[in-house]
C-alpha cells in the first residue's frame, strides 16, 4: 500500500489548488486556456513533480470526500466520467477513489459501499504517493502535460456535480455496515434463496432454448416474492426492524428510456419503486435490502436476455432502425412488467393461503396467516414513505412507441425469453 500524503509539499498544494480552482469557476469558453495555464503550472518543473503528486493525492481525499458528504458513491463518480470523459480519466478516477478509500477503515463502510470498491478494483497499486503521478504517466504513456490536464478535467467533472439523495451513508456516518458480496457466483454468509435465484438467472443467460430460460426466470421471480414475503411476516412478528433502503443502477444510452422501463417493471413486481435521474445515467430504487438484491439481479438478468433476442430479431433492414429498436425494447418491458406481477400475485395468494415455497422449490402447506397482506401493504406504504422523503417533487415521463413490428417482436421476445400497458417513469 502506498504512503500516505505528507506535509512539506512546498508550493505544490497551493499551486494545485490555483489550478483547480481556476478550470472550476471558468465558463466553457474560457476553459481550454485555463487546462493549459494550470497544467503548464503542475508540469514545469520534474524536480516538483513528486510534490505535485503528493498533493494531487492529498487533494483527493477533501476532493472524492465531498462528493460522499453530497450524496454520490464509487460507481457514481465512475459513471459521472465514464459517460462524460475518456478512459485515461477512468483510471484516474478509480485510483483517487482507492487512495481516499484508505481513510476508512472496512467497518465504516456499508456493504453495497464495499462492494462498490470491489467491483471497481480500486486498489493502492503505487508504491509511493510521491511515485503516482510518475507511475501513472509510465503506465499509460501521458507526459506531464498530458497527464496534468486529464487530473484538472477529471477534478473539474467531479467538482461541478450538484447535491443528490442519498441511498446510504457516507464513510464513517451512522448506518448498516458489513461485508460485501461477490457479484456473481454463490456468496459466503448469503441468504440461500438469494443465492438460488441468482443460479437460476445465470442459467436463464445462458441457455439457448427460450423456453428453458421462460422457466428458470419465472421460477427466480417466485422465489423473490416468497423472500420477500418472508421478511414481510419475518417484520410482522416484530423480528425485524429494516426500513427502506436505496440503490443506484446505472441505465445508459441507448435506449436509456425502454431500459429504464425495464427496471421499472422488475421494482414495481416486487414492491419497490423506481426514480430516472437521466442527466446522470443512473435510477434510485427504492425498497426493502432483500427485495433491492433482487431487483438488481434479476434486471441485469432480463437485459441480458433482451438484448440478446433484440439482436436476433427481425431479417430486415428495419428491424436494426432505432426507432424498431426503442419499440422492441418498449414491448418488451411491457410485457415483462405483466409476467411478473402475475407471478408475484400467484406466490401472494399461494402465501396467503398457507402455501409455502421452500428454498429447493417444493411447497409445503402451513396454516393461512392474517397478517401476510396488512405487513404488504405496510411495507408498500413505507417505500412510498421513503420515495417522497427523498424525492419530493417527481415528474411522470412516458415513453412512446413508433414502430409497431417492433412493439410486436418486443412482444413476442418477452414470452419466450422470461416471464402493463405503458409504465411512467418517475425523473
Amino acid at each position: 500500500m502506498g504512503k500516505r500524503a505528507q506535509q512539506g509539499d512546498g508550493n505544490a498544494g497551493p499551486l494545485l489548488e490555483q489550478a483547480v480552482r481556476s478550470v472550476l469557476t471558468v465558463p466553457d469558453e474560457g476553459l481550454d486556456l485555463a487546462l493549459d495555464t494550470g497544467a503548464s503550472l503542475l508540469a514545469a518543473s520534474a524536480g516538483q513533480w513528486p510534490a505535485v503528486s503528493r498533493a494531487v493525492l492529498g487533494y483527493a481525499d477533501s476532493a472524492v470526500g465531498r462528493c460522499w458528504s453530497a450524496g454520490w458513491r464509487p460507481a457514481d463518480l465512475v459513471r459521472v466520467v465514464r459517460r462524460g470523459l475518456k478512459p485515461v480519466h477512468l483510471a484516474l478516477a478509480v485510483d483517487l477513489i482507492a487512495a481516499e478509500a484508505r481513510r476508512h477503515p472496512a467497518a465504516a463502510l456499508d456493504r453495497r459501499w464495499q462492494e462498490q470498491l470491489r467491483e471497481l478494483e480500486a486498489e493502492v497499486w503505487w508504491p509511493a504517493d510521491e511515485q503516482y503521478l510518475g507511475a501513472f504517466a509510465h503506465r499509460h504513456r501521458l507526459d506531464r502535460f498530458a497527464l496534468a490536464t486529464a487530473l484538472l478535467e477529471l477534478l473539474r467533472s467531479w467538482g461541478r456535480l450538484p447535491p443528490i439523495a442519498p441511498v446510504g451513508p457516507a464513510p464513517g456516518q451512522p448506518g448498516q455496515a458489513g461485508p460485501a458480496r461477490r457479484p456473481a457466483g454463490p456468496v459466503a454468509g448469503e441468504p440461500r434463496m438469494l443465492a438460488r435465484i441468482r443460479a437460476l438467472l445465470a442459467k436463464a443467460e445462458s441457455t439457448e432454448f427460450p423456453e428453458e430460460a421462460e422457466a428458470l426466470t419465472a421460477k427466480a421471480q417466485q422465489l423473490m416474492a416468497q423472500h420477500s414475503i418472508d421478511d414481510a411476516l419475518l417484520a410482522a412478528a416484530g423480528a425485524d426492524r429494516n426500513t427502506p433502503a436505496a440503490l443506484r443502477i446505472g441505465v445508459d444510452n441507448p435506449y436509456e428510456g425502454p431500459k429504464t422501463m425495464l427496471l421499472d417493471a422488475v421494482a414495481a413486481a416486487n414492491r419497490c419503486r423506481v426514480v430516472w435521474a437521466k442527466e446522470f445515467g443512473f435510477c434510485t430504487v427504492i425498497g426493502f435490502d432483500g427485495d433491492l438484491d433482487g431487483v438488481e439481479l434479476l434486471y441485469t438478468s432480463l437485459l441480458v436476455q433482451a438484448t440478446h433476442a433484440l439482436n436476433k430479431a427481425g431479417s430486415g433492414k428495419d428491424s436494426r432502425s432505432k426507432a424498431f429498436r426503442q419499440s422492441f425494447l418498449v414491448a418488451y418491458a411491457a410485457r415483462i412488467r405483466e409476467r411478473l406481477t402475475a407471478a408475484t400475485e400467484r406466490a401472494t395468494d399461494a402465501a396467503a393461503a398457507g402455501r409455502h415455497l421452500r428454498e429447493d422449490g417444493t411447497e409445503e402447506q402451513l396454516l393461512p396467516d392474517e397478517r401476510l397482506l396488512p405487513a404488504l401493504a405496510a411495507r408498500s406504504a413505507a417505500v412510498d414513505e421513503e420515495v417522497g422523503r427523498l424525492f419530493p417533487k417527481l415528474v411522470s415521463q412516458r415513453v412512446r412507441v413508433s414502430d409497431g413490428e417492433g412493439w410486436a417482436a418486443g412482444r413476442a421476445a418477452a414470452d419466450r425469453a422470461a416471464l402493463h400497458g405503458r409504465g411512467e417513469i418517475h425523473t
